[in-house]
């Protein structure tokens, strides 16, 4: 993607953003960011990794479970908000993509995103340079940049708070359990493991960058220098999950096959194993 589509696609998230309790019309969208419907729908999901409709849902229903969380506003009233014309159409859709009803998210007093407005910085989101340099140990001052990746990916990892994952990062960071690959001043790509166990407790890079092969890097470098040719473990969505962005695809083309059921943070996930 050059510049100038990166900037484009930049426009429409930030149109989004500004509508979100609004109906959003493509081609109202597509005007914003100076494109054909069919050429955004293109760029859209190259730069987010997600379709236009899927983005817009996301975001909706993550701020409707904001809503439910932290203010007592109506259910009915959430739902609307979301763009839902009914309190059952939208308790099906939430339940699909949260595991619960609405009430019940409002009872546990636990919020977690499934999608964030992601900042593409002021040039969009251009192509990676080529070639980028191996991964390296994280490195404290590489905190912010590490926790920027997660507007782009967090919907991959079902139950991230960003909170308490922050703190892990920084226990990870300490203990050399924590690898980032760089881009420039850029972070395009970061994982977190747990040599006992011999698992990976984090693995992301934004589309842009998983296309230039930036998880492959990073699990590679982990299974010469972390585990020394063990098995390698990792959680992720059960098949034919609804929430699942498409992270789950993801790690099988990196190898990883599936192993026993889980449910973590009661939510169902499932073990893959490389």
């Amino acid at each position: 993607m050059n510049s100038q589509g990166a900037q484009g696609v930049a426009a429409a998230l930030a149109y989004i953003e500004a509508h979100l309790d609004e109906k959003l019309d493509l081609a109202v969208l597509a005007a914003a960011a100076g494109y054909s419907k069919y050429r955004l729908h293109r760029l859209f999901a190259g730069a987010v990794g997600l379709p236009l409709h899927s983005y817009i849902q996301r975001r909706r229903l993550t701020e409707a479970a904001r809503l439910l969380v932290f203010t007592q506003k109506p259910i009915l009233e959430v739902a609307l908000a979301a763009g839902y014309e009914s309190q059952q159409a939208f308790g099906g859709i939430f339940r699909a993509l949260y595991k619960q009803t609405p009430l019940a998210c409002r009872q546990s007093g636990v919020f977690y995103p499934l999608q964030l407005a992601p900042d593409l910085g002021p040039g969009g989101a251009p192509a990676p340079k080529s070639p980028l340099p191996p991964p390296a140990y994280a490195r404290p001052e590489d905190l912010d940049g590490w926790m920027g990746l997660l507007p782009l990916v967090v919907g991959g990892f079902p139950h991230l708070e960003e909170g308490s994952h922050r703190e892990r990062v920084k226990r990870y960071i300490q203990n050399r359990q924590a690898l980032i690959l760089r881009d420039g001043a850029t972070v395009a790509g970061a994982a977190a493991f747990s040599p006992g166990p011999g698992s990976i407790d984090f693995l992301a890079a934004p589309p842009r960058y998983r296309r230039a092969g930036v998880e492959e890097a990073l699990v590679g470098s982990m299974a010469r220098r972390e585990f020394a040719g063990r098995p390698v473990s990792i959680t992720t969505f059960r098949e034919g999950d609804r929430a699942d962005p498409g992270q789950r695809a993801a790690y099988l083309r990196l190898g990883f096959t599936g192993a026993q059921l889980l449910t973590e943070f009661g939510y169902p996930t499932q073990r893959l194993i490389l």
